[in-house]
């Protein structure tokens, strides 16, 4: 499987931008760019009924994030507060993500 190309990493906030949870935000919990998904907090909601087991004695309805795709969520730039795409530039000999819409440097990356 190829890796996707994400703008978002772990920690970041994201909008979503379709689908049932459109316009909540979020942290990034996971990314997994094998995939090109992405578990952001308290959106993608899903209940799972377990039985009960050793693990989970009691069993029940569990509430989890479940993964959705990175193509469904946009970074939100930490300087300006909006929902913006990512400029790649090089900073000091190192490639930097940066707001599209106001230029800051959002952080750096490998």
């Amino acid at each position: 499987m190829a890796f996707v190309k994400m703008n978002v990493k772990k920690g970041d906030t994201v909008v979503v931008l379709s689908g049932k949870d459109k316009g909540k935000q979020g942290k990034v919990i996971t990314a997994m760019p094998k995939h090109g998904k992405v578990v952001v907090e308290g959106v993608n909601k899903v209940k799972r009924h377990t039985k009960p087991n050793q693990k989970a004695p009691q069993g029940g309805i569990l509430v989890k994030e479940m993964p959705m795709h990175a193509c469904k969520v946009m970074l939100v730039c930490p300087a300006c507060s909006k929902a913006t795409r990512v400029a790649h530039k090089e900073v000091n000999g190192k490639m930097v993500r940066a707001c599209k819409k106001c230029g800051e440097v959002i952080d750096q990356t490998k």
